[in-house]
């Protein structure tokens, strides 16, 4: 996820083209079909899935807020290390009852929950043993980015929701002072973000003490309150509103940005990577096995990626000839990358352009899904106040529970930095059917457990929005070569993403060592090669995620229409994907064969 899925789920963690993702070392999935009494043992299953989600949505109330649990909007998680600390008992005995139930006295579905489950709390467990909460931030900022996030996606229907917006303010301070004790943690122990994160956070943190002319944005959710809040009640839920922000909020926004300028920013290393910090190696090993969800190493991450950017040049000269050019391809990125038919003139252009390509989409998708999601989407600019180092674009979940669609979020600044023949790409990857698509069926999985709602796959999650790139062709979105050669480029990218992580947090690279490869490789624009390098640096591990999964997905996809033949039906094989919720890759293959096997026994009756 990047951090546009469940953020309460990412603040609790704070193909045969590819032999060796092929060849890798799996972990163990759910055992085989077995024919042994379920009963007793699933009754147990049931228990300890119940109090998982109470446990789930005691610690991470973000994301309960989203499914509908009104009591949790009142309240912000607790990333402190204390509060991990204190995670890991419950956890533990969670862990315990799972372990001692015989995966054979349960049916399919009973063993693959079994499995889940172990493996989140598993992964759990070893992410607060490494602490990598030590980095409380990344180049996008730290705890005022999250309350930004909720601050746009709070809806306020009623006194009740004010009354919880209200207490989420409150219980702010707080969380800056968890933010600040983890970045002050990590100083003392040697787990320390690059000076060019640095930097990055701190601009966010002094744009933070000076909101533009929409005014601060944790007073968005009472910027237009519902008639059924009576007038002077509207006024004086806007005074307490406004009384803590400029009080204790803006307090610890001066705190905040003390911290990262005084204390931090002397101390923090130029040279970027993990591999040069305390103990930085095994925590990025975990972070590609938490993200890939598998068990490659990053050298094996960094050879696929260097089998993967020598495949995709291959096809972008051939999309670069089919426009036309004759000149070599350092010429035709100067050209792309330059001239003035490749970009919107407006935001306003910007945003309408996305708008189109995203309704276009929607056209699509009944050839290809026979489940869609009842959960609209929308598509919005960044809010100004973060754009300056957000991406390129993000989807933003939304919550039908709390009458807040989906978000398409399209970064309208730097015109001259966001070509349009990569804006197909980048919205069928995060509208549709990418990112809205697959994170709206996961939260409308009624059937499914809590914790498989809101779980935390980034492989799947993101593999799922790179594979949706892939689909625009099959979907007749990209019209152009120059489009194709856009859609090209940005899956370039993410295979450069597994070369420049790897390279950066396991060899040692330079900046310039990986800032090469989105440069001499793709038509990425270099404010965006910018801000994505930083992103890298910030948050090591979560840009391998994209590539593993997507292979993976057309794997599993290859595997399918080979052993169905003309019984293979995309639609249908989309819903076995999606409906029920992503699931870790090996995990993923086991339910795929199992549903293989289905379809061949229903056509041979």
């Amino acid at each position: 996820m990047d951090k546009r899925l469940l953020i309460g789920a990412a603040l609790a963690a704070l193909m045969a083209a590819t032999p060796a993702l092929a060849h890798a070392p799996r972990a163990t999935a759910a055992p085989a079909e077995t024919h042994a009494p379920a009963d007793a043992a699933s009754v147990a299953l049931g228990r300890i899935l119940t109090d998982y989600e109470a446990y789930l949505r005691r610690v991470d109330p973000i994301s309960s807020g989203m499914d509908g649990d009104r009591e949790a909007l009142s309240r912000l998680p607790d990333p402190s290390r204390t509060g991990d600390l204190a995670r890991e008992i419950p956890l533990k005995a969670l862990l315990a009852r799972l372990d001692a139930l015989p995966a054979d006295a349960l049916d399919a579905d009973g063993r693959l929950n079994q499995a889940f489950s172990r493996y989140l709390i598993a992964r759990e467990l070893q992410r607060i043993a490494l602490d990598p909460s030590r980095l409380a931030f990344d180049s996008e900022g730290g705890p005022g980015q999250t309350l930004s996030y909720l601050a746009s996606s709070t809806r306020i229907a009623g006194r009740a929701d004010a009354d919880a917006w209200l207490a989420r303010l409150e219980a702010a301070p707080a969380y800056y002072d968890a933010g600040i004790a983890n970045a002050r943690r990590g100083l003392s122990t040697g787990l320390i973000q690059a000076r060019s994160v640095v930097e990055s956070a701190l601009g966010q943190a002094q744009r933070d003490l000076a909101p533009g002319a929409d005014g601060d944005v944790l007073m968005k959710p009472f910027a237009a309150l519902p008639s059924n809040i009576p007038a002077a009640d509207q006024e004086a839920l806007r005074q307490r509103a406004r009384a803590l922000v400029d009080g204790p909020i803006t307090a610890r926004r001066q705190a905040w940005l003390a911290m990262l300028r005084d204390d931090y920013l002397p101390k923090a290393p130029t040279e970027p990577g993990l591999v040069h910090r305390q103990g930085g190696k095994d925590l990025y090993a975990f972070l590609v096995r938490s993200d890939t969800t598998t068990d490659l190493n990053p050298d094996q991450v960094h050879q696929i990626g260097l089998e993967e950017v020598a495949r995709i040049r291959a096809r972008m000269q051939d999309e670069m000839r089919a426009a036309g050019w004759t000149g070599d391809f350092a010429g035709f990125l100067h050209f792309l990358r330059t001239d003035p038919q490749f970009y919107a003139t407006s935001r306003e252009q910007l945003l309408e352009k996305a708008s189109e390509i995203a309704k276009r989409a929607d056209d699509g998708l009944p050839a290809l899904f026979g489940t869609l999601p009842r959960l609209p989407y929308g598509v919005r600019p960044v809010p100004r106040e973060i754009e300056e180092t957000y991406t390129t674009g993000r989807y933003n979940a939304g919550s039908m529970q709390n009458g807040v669609a989906g978000g398409y979020i399209v970064n309208t600044s730097k015109l001259d930095q966001r070509p349009l023949y990569e804006l197909p790409a980048l919205t069928v990857h995060e509208a549709v059917p990418g990112h809205h698509l697959q994170i709206a069926l996961q939260q409308e999985a009624a059937d499914q457990p809590y914790y498989r709602r809101g779980a935390d796959v980034t492989a799947f999650i993101e593999g799922w929005g790179l594979y949706s790139e892939f689909l625009g062709e099959e979907m007749g979105i990209y019209r152009t070569p120059y489009e194709r050669f856009g859609r090209l480029s940005y899956e370039m990218w993410r295979a450069c993403r597994l070369v420049a992580d790897t390279g950066l947090h396991w060899l040692g690279w330079t900046e310039e060592q990986a800032r090469a490869c989105f440069r001499d490789n793709s038509a990425l624009a270099p404010h965006n090669i910018e801000t994505e390098l930083q992103r890298y640096i910030g948050w090591p591990g979560q840009a391998t995620a994209y590539k593993i999964g997507e292979i993976r997905l057309r794997q599993i996809r290859h595997k399918a229409e080979r052993e169905l033949g003309d019984r293979f039906d995309v639609r249908t094989f989309h819903d076995a994907l999606l409906v029920d919720g992503p699931l870790p890759l090996d995990l993923l293959d086991a339910r795929m064969d199992r549903w293989i096997a289905e379809q061949k026994a229903r056509s041979s009756t």
